[in-house]
């Protein structure tokens, strides 16, 4: 089993954070989520997975090491930007 390492913690709303705990705890024990991470960690990894068949043929691409991408939280334009494609 790969060892899990913590490299980076989301940001959500206060809103949106609420949400998810609410459905860790309401619903969580019943599809085998015992925390957020779990939560968090599957739902990623299944958009990680359909991001690879998107666009790299369904390979995994060569690891990012920790510092390559720009930290921190989005600006509010960008943060617009994202919402406007929901």
């Amino acid at each position: 089993m790969p060892r899990k390492n913590k490299s980076f913690s989301p940001y959500f709303t206060e809103s949106d954070a609420d949400q998810v705990r609410a459905a860790v705890q309401e619903a969580g024990h019943f599809e085998g989520y015992a925390s957020i991470t779990d939560l968090i960690e599957a739902a990623t990894l299944r958009e990680v997975k359909r991001l690879q068949r998107k666009y790299n043929g369904g390979r995994k691409w060569p690891g990012v090491p920790a510092g390559e991408l720009r930290p921190g939280q989005r600006t509010r334009e960008e943060i617009r930007h994202r919402n406007e494609g929901r």
